[in-house]
């Protein structure tokens, strides 16, 4: 068994950290910031692994974030996790047009929107597009 990684935290960095652990509004964030908590009481990466329910290595690469960057090194990033297939701001009157010229047939919507954009989505993809697309207008 190796060595354990104790982080060294001063009371206004530990402070912080519980502030994020307790009102961070990313799920992410939250549990990156108690990981780091957890570290610092002198836990083995294998223990605070087992809490969070993720990987020793994942464990370690969030400590070495916080050690480059600080707590804002425990936030995500933008631009993680899937891309949308529709874009709100370019596809959005070519959806309207295709839905407004088969109002009672969706699937010949979708058709026609796949041919025209060059792009293949689901039904239930659309769909949501739509909400999204409906629900922005509305607010």
């Amino acid at each position: 068994m190796g060595k354990i990684r104790v982080v060294e935290l001063n009371e206004k960095e530990r402070k912080a950290l519980a502030e994020g652990f307790r009102t961070g509004k990313s799920h992410a964030f939250r549990k990156n910031c108690q990981l780091v908590l957890l570290k610092s009481e002198g836990r083995a990466s294998k223990e605070v692994g087992g809490i969070l329910q993720i990987n020793v290595v994942t464990v370690n690469s969030w400590l070495d974030r916080y050690e480059a960057e600080g707590i804002e090194g425990l936030r995500v990033k933008p631009g993680r996790g899937r891309k949308q297939v529709l874009d709100p701001e370019a596809d959005k009157e070519k959806v309207r047009q295709a839905v407004e010229k088969e109002r009672q047939r969706l699937k010949q919507a979708k058709l026609i929107l796949e041919q025209d954009l060059g792009k293949q989505f689901s039904l239930k993809t659309l769909k949501r597009f739509l909400k999204k697309v409906a629900a922005d207008t509305k607010g």
